[in-house]
């Protein structure tokens, strides 16, 4: 089972990824022009740009100024080196934060209190700050922090103790999609979304929002597992 994407621009990775992949764009080949392309796929040329940078971080697209865009491969590869090969894979430590979070976020809406919802805003205002300023570091430990905090207020000591004994690997796991630099922010965007679900109480809410947040922040690091489709027919706007 595939990935179900959330918005058209994971649609249109998708597409793409999936004509590469078939051959009906082989490697070296050159793309359709953008126009023609963002029309096909009935996208916007804003979305088509971010999905053809997705597909070149994934080193399927090489993408030349005023010469068009070429296919240079047919099989995704991770952008950047995982330093714990020898630990756990990156499908496998998203797929783990992916079962365990959604669960936690889905404990912590019927346990969070208002203490723990200024602690939350303020930790989004301050990654904000981390992030516009490229302080990848500091944005990854607060990355971190955020996602224990839920796991803490969910109050599952044994889930916390798994995610606390693997802090390297999981931040790791946090600091690879901010590589994607034109996408550094959409892990506040995102980490919004979730603190809107549970200041709401809204179990299967954050639940969502949080499997959702894991599933794209794997994508932006070029790793793409199977997960079960999203309700979708929530919105929520922090």
């Amino acid at each position: 089972m595939k990935n179900v994407p959330h918005t058209v621009t994971d649609a249109a990775v998708a597409t793409i990824r999936e004509r590469i992949e078939g051959g009906l764009y082989p490697v070296g080949s050159l793309l359709p022009a953008q126009r023609q392309l963002s029309e096909e796929l009935a996208i916007s040329r804003a979305s088509l740009r971010e999905a053809l940078s997705t597909l070149e971080a994934l080193g399927m697209l090489t993408i030349r100024a005023g010469k068009g865009v070429y296919v240079t491969s047919a099989e995704a590869s991770s952008p950047h080196p995982w330093r714990f090969a020898d630990q756990s894979s990156p499908p496998d430590t998203y797929q783990m934060r992916y079962a365990l979070e959604g669960f936690a976020a889905r404990m912590a809406a019927l346990a969070i209190g208002d203490s723990d919802i200024v602690w939350l805003e303020q930790n989004l205002d301050t990654l904000h700050e981390a992030l516009a300023c490229d302080e990848l570091d500091e944005a990854a430990q607060l990355d971190f922090d955020f996602h224990m905090r839920i796991v803490n207020i969910a109050g599952n000591a044994a889930i916390e103790s798994i995610l606390r004994s693997s802090a390297d690997i999981m931040k790791e796991s946090q600091r690879m999609p901010f590589y994607r630099r034109e996408l550094v922010l959409s892990t506040h965007r995102e980490h919004g979304l979730i603190v809107a679900a549970l200041k709401a109480r809204d179990c299967a809410a954050a639940g969502e929002a949080i499997e959702r947040h894991i599933a794209n922040a794997a994508q932006r690091a070029g790793v793409y597992f199977p997960t079960p489709p999203l309700a979708g027919s929530r919105s929520l706007h922090p």
